[in-house]
């Protein structure tokens, strides 16, 4: 992966220009996404080479944003709302609470940690639902994604029993982040379940967004603390960056 960028600046704003050229990263049509980059810069330009995974390739167009430079001490603050990998249903006396994952829910959380990594949106904090699947998704993301096992990680009961409740999830789930995270914490990510889980990325985006199993949307927004970032995006000013999906 080669990244090349170009920081501008005048008395009124800086255009930040990126220009990404991957040779291996993932599959186009796994994955949408508008920018992945987002650095405060001291020079002017450079240059830095990241070995990718191997996994199929994509190509990502020029990225062109203006930035007003009042917002440039400001910290940009993502949140990843990922779903549970697919689950099993073989063995029907199994209670949902305590369903596993299945063959496929297990290689998709592979394949999702990879493009995470790739995209360098590896969390701070970790919120789950104390579900097994969701436990299990972590586990096995981990285990490929070492750069996850540094994360703080909480296990949230709420999180599985509010998913099912209409309406209620996007705010339980910024009450559950401003109490666990800190302001030095610029990634969380949340996993659980839907509906809850696509209901909080559209409101908080304020775009239909669909999340199918191991399915994770990112969203950025700016704030001092996660308390001001949630107050001054609210409901619909969160960025919607792109939705990962495994292949």
């Amino acid at each position: 992966m080669y990244i090349t960028v170009t920081n501008t600046t005048s008395s009124s704003s800086s255009t930040l220009r990126v220009v990404m050229e991957i040779s291996s990263v993932c599959n186009p049509t796994s994955l949408i996404c508008s920018s992945f980059f987002n650095k405060k810069f001291s020079n002017n330009s450079f240059k830095r080479t990241i070995t990718p995974c191997s996994v199929s390739p994509i190509s990502i167009e020029t990225i062109e944003e203006k930035i007003p430079s009042n917002n440039l001490l400001i910290p940009c603050r993502r949140l990843i709302l990922l779903r549970h990998a697919k689950s099993s249903w073989e063995d029907r006396s199994i209670k949902d609470h305590d369903r596993p994952l299945s063959k496929a829910g297990r290689i998709d959380a592979i394949d999702v940690s990879r493009k995470l990594q790739q995209l360098g949106w590896i969390p701070q904090l970790i919120l789950s639902s104390n579900a097994a699947r969701t436990r299990e998704t972590l586990k096995i993301m981990q285990e490929e994604v070492k750069g996850l096992l540094e994360a703080e990680v909480h296990f949230i009961s709420s999180f599985y029993s509010i998913a099912a409740m209409d309406g209620q999830t996007a705010d339980h789930l910024q009450q559950t982040i401003c109490q666990y995270s800190r302001d030095e914490i610029l990634t969380v990510m949340c996993m659980g379940h839907n509906r809850g889980w696509e209901e909080a990325a559209s409101m908080f985006s304020g775009s239909s967004v669909e999340l199918k199993t191991c399915n994770a949307a990112l969203l950025e927004a700016t704030g001092k603390s996660w308390k001001e970032t949630f107050t001054l995006a609210g409901l619909g000013g969160w960025k919607l960056h792109g939705i990962v999906k495994p292949n």
